[in-house]
């Protein structure tokens, strides 16, 4: 055998992935440290950011000490004007209480005292007579022969109907209602607390059919003791209404009753923050793709305080597990000699427990081309159950589970195993904010270590954080992105998958 043929069968042994390997690797994937790690959660899931509600100051502290870590790495700013916070437009809705009111037959029902908005309040006006539905609801018999349209419908729960459905609300809509109203015989005490509730703002995406879509009939609860006042001079006896809970539903029309609802909502523009960072690729060419490393960074806020008098919901592992992923990756792309090929996106989005906001904003709205976007590494929740396994969401639909198998076993000393879903019934592909570049056609990596007892409880705390293992996820992603950086090809997608998952925008 010859030494050339030797060299040559030598080189042909060599993984492939070995071959491929970029220079000082491994000591940029150990600039990846569950202490560093533990310090960077701390510093965003601390009270003083209470709780990274979106919008909120604490939000927009956060997104601000995160474009600080970039910028004091040498990223470059990837917002549309060159720095690193990309607003997104929301509407914050407060309903002018003084302004809403119900009135008819001489009575004044005012908002927060004897009324309260639903969930999707809009402005209305709307004058018309008043319909009682009472019984087990039969939306057929309720709705025959248009007794409900051009009415404000009340309906009287009783214990075996306590609600309306979604399909009895728009049954009922549907048949013409000028509002619903549910009535309610809370105590002060409860009832107070959802006046707390309601009334406090609100807020909507600020673009897109959300953003113009409110309810097409008003909701409202409604007082009994305040209805009371506004019906029994007509003839309805709300006790006897009341007691019918195993009769079919009636609708008693009042006679000589016509009321007025008018609802005011002030509605103010503001925004909130996604960050976005960039490391350019070093090959002249493929340098104008990228490789997009995604995680929330916001949570749900602050709520009542319990026995300890906790008010925050600090989010350690929902999502500044995630987030630090994302900020650890970055540091260490930037410990490389040099960069991978292929340009790097480190995206930090808000309002994804609100639905998606944050990215959904940026898919629509990228500031490099969506189409040159060849893969989406999102991390939510990495943080906490098991040591050595983490599942990776949406293996199966594309060539990226391929790679992420093979890098995962380049990797022994990771003692990491990223598994296939295995709760596809939660359908957690489409709740998280991969989600929004999947539909765009990027194909996507979803790292998952699943919900716990504090998930979206004040219980979620830095402390609670397995660091050690997060920080071996991170470096297990901070790999498969730099081989997608290098490869030669862009990931695939499965055809199949991707005409069932891909929108056309």
């Amino acid at each position: 055998m010859t030494q050339n043929l030797c060299r040559a069968l030598l080189v042909l042994a060599v993984p492939m992935a070995l071959a491929a390997q970029q220079p000082g690797l491994e000591q940029a994937a150990a600039t990846i440290t569950p202490d560093d790690y533990a310090w960077r959660v701390g510093v965003i899931a601390h009270d003083s950011m209470q709780g990274r509600d979106t919008p909120s100051l604490g939000l927009d502290k956060t997104a601000e000490w995160i474009a600080s870590e970039f910028r004091r790495m040498g990223l470059r700013g990837g917002a549309e004007d060159g720095g690193f916070i990309q607003q997104y437009p929301l509407t914050r809705v407060v309903v002018d209480a003084g302004a809403s009111t119900l009135t008819g037959g001489g009575v004044r029902l005012v908002f927060g005292e004897d009324l309260l908005p639903g969930r999707r309040a809009s402005s209305a006006q709307a004058s018309g007579g008043l319909a009682i539905v009472s019984g087990t609801l039969d939306l057929e018999a309720a709705t025959a022969d248009g007794a409900l349209r051009g009415k404000h419908v009340v309906f009287v729960p009783t214990e075996t109907s306590p609600s309306l459905s979604r399909r009895e609300f728009a049954g009922i809509s549907s048949a013409g209602a000028l509002s619903i109203m549910i009535a309610t015989d809370a105590g002060d005490q409860e009832w107070d607390a959802g006046v707390a509730r309601a009334m406090r703002p609100s807020v909507r995406k600020g673009w897109g059919e959300q953003a113009r879509r409110a309810s097409p009939v008003p909701s409202l609860t409604i007082r009994l003791s305040s209805l009371a006042r506004l019906v029994e001079a007509h003839g309805a006896e709300l006790a006897t209404l009341r007691a019918r809970a195993a009769a079919g539903a009636v609708v008693q029309s009042l006679a000589g009753l016509d009321i007025t609802l008018s609802i005011d909502l002030r509605e103010q523009m503001i925004s909130a923050p996604n960050v976005v960072a960039i490391l350019d690729g070093s090959d002249p060419e493929l340098k104008d793709e990228y490789v997009v490393f995604s995680g929330h960074m916001d949570h749900v806020g602050m709520g009542s305080p319990d026995a300890n008098g906790d008010s925050i919901f600090n989010g350690a592992d929902d999502d500044a597990s995630g987030t630090i992923a994302v900020v650890e990756i970055a540091e260490a792309m930037v410990a490389l000699p040099s960069p991978p090929k292929r340009s790097m996106v480190f995206l930090l989005v808000s309002g994804e427990e609100k639905g998606l906001w944050g990215s959904e904003w940026f898919a629509d709205n990228p500031t490099v081309p969506i189409e040159q976007l060849v893969a989406n590494l999102n991390t939510d929740m990495v943080g906490r159950n098991w040591p050595d396994t983490i599942v990776a969401i949406g293996k199966e639909h594309s060539d990226l589970g391929q790679t992420l198998n093979r890098v995962n076993g380049d990797h022994p000393e990771l003692r990491m195993t990223a598994i296939d879903d295995i709760w596809p019934d939660e359908r957690f592909y489409f709740r998280s904010d991969h989600y929004n570049f999947a539909r765009k056609g990027v194909p996507i990596l979803f790292f998952f270590n699943g919900t716990h007892e504090d998930y979206h409880g004040r219980d979620d705390e830095p402390d609670r954080i397995d660091a050690e293992k997060a920080a071996r996820i991170a470096r297990l992603v901070f790999y498969l992105g730099v081989d997608i950086g290098n490869a030669p090809e862009r990931p695939k997608w499965n055809p199949e998958s991707y005409a069932r998952i891909v929108s056309d925008g």
